[in-house]
């Protein structure tokens, strides 16, 4: 009897203290949900299908914000699991302005991330970053009508924003309403051009407009202006591969940052892209175009382009006198910008990087190359 009583107890014990186990470790995981701060992110390419965006002399904004947009939600999903990334178009297809902004409200999104491409003239360089407000110069009211004006696209060729108001009233009151959401836009766009600037782009600053897909989004948003189409320099800098991951890595460390400062979490963060995502379109360079690049390493055997050394960087390799040498970077006819990066590479820990000119596949003598890009 006693021994009967003795398993008994033995067997409730058990039970309680497997119950118990679980209960814990299901409501740590509630609880490390809950506190999350971040759960989804909208991620928004620009334009698409038959509203090509702006253009240079070949690449169009709704091919280059793809491509960017792509690359960054596969860094956050690759970083970020249990972040849900959820893409307003991920091909070639239109999408209207409103739906754009539904598609963030619907699925309760804590970011929006919009990604575009300016145009001006042939000599306006650098990017901006806007959060929804009053314009304050002439240029940024006609960036916002630039971007607002897709709505004549749409089926009802924008009958449905008739009644809309975007006065200078209407947005204020927007704003006061969505004070908080304002706050943390404005902290994550300072972010981003922080880190836009740290890789060599001129930066434009933090702009405020009356953007109609920032004033129909219940959530913190932005929308980046990535460069100027229009500019040929930097038409090149976003139609390639390389730099387009650049950018990408910049939105990525700006929104990591972001992400702990809300969760107030202290972290380490080393600057390199996450994964090598897919991509739409490149670019071919003119004949005389020069690429500055940073070399990082050399080696007498090949080094595996995913080793370790390389900390994830997107790297270039290249044979000269039997050596094989390792790059990071493609800065089109700019050396201040290759320069800038460089600075970045040593603080990264190649405290031998220095900067290197190729005209096409062959390297050249550097003051050479920075004569040339000066024609």
């Amino acid at each position: 009897m006693v021994e009967k009583v003795y398993i008994n107890i033995r067997i409730h014990a058990i039970l309680f203290l497997a119950t118990f186990i679980f209960s814990t470790t299901l409501f740590a995981q509630d609880d490390e949900t809950d506190y999350a701060a971040i759960k989804t992110v909208v991620i928004d390419a620009g334009h698409g299908g038959k509203d090509p965006g702006c253009h240079g002399a070949s690449a169009q904004e709704k091919h280059v914000c793809l491509s960017m947009a792509l690359m960054l939600g596969d860094m956050i999903k690759e970083k970020y699991p249990n972040i849900r990334v959820v893409y307003t178009r991920n091909k070639d297809v239109f999408v209207e302005l409103n739906e754009r902004a539904k598609i963030a409200n619907r699925n309760n999104a804590d970011l929006f991330i919009c990604i575009h491409a300016n145009a001006a003239s042939s000599k306006a360089y650098g990017t901006e970053t806007y959060v929804l407000g009053l314009h304050r110069t002439e240029s940024q009211q006609k960036v916002a009508e630039r971007e607002n004006s897709i709505i004549h696209l749409e089926e009802d060729g924008g009958a449905k924003y008739d009644d809309f108001d975007l006065s200078p009233d209407a947005i204020i009151a927007r704003q006061i309403q969505l004070s908080v959401f304002l706050d943390q836009s404005i902290s994550f766009a300072s972010k981003l051009q922080l880190e836009f600037k740290s890789i060599g782009r001129f930066d434009r600053g933090v702009k405020q407009a009356g953007f109609l897909v920032l004033y129909k989004t219940t959530m913190p948003s932005v929308l980046i202006e990535t460069g100027f189409l229009t500019n040929p320099k930097e038409e090149k800098f976003l139609s390639i591969t390389e730099t387009q991951m650049q950018m990408a890595n910049s939105m990525f460390i700006a929104f990591r940052k972001y992400k702990n400062e809300l969760e107030g979490v202290e972290e380490l963060i080393e600057d390199k892209p996450i994964v090598r995502p897919k991509i739409n379109k490149q670019v071919v360079l003119d004949e005389d175009d020069v690429i500055f690049r940073i070399q990082i390493e050399t080696s007498e055997t090949k080094i595996p382009l995913i080793s370790k050394k390389f900390k994830g960087y997107t790297v270039y390799e290249y044979e000269q006198n039997n050596i094989f040498k390792y790059t990071v970077g493609a800065f089109i006819n700019d050396v201040k910008a290759a320069r800038a990066y460089k600075t970045r590479m040593v603080e990264q820990g190649y405290q031998h990087a220095f900067v290197v000119g190729f005209l096409g596949k062959e390297r050249i003598n550097l003051q050479k190359a920075i004569k040339l890009a000066e024609k």
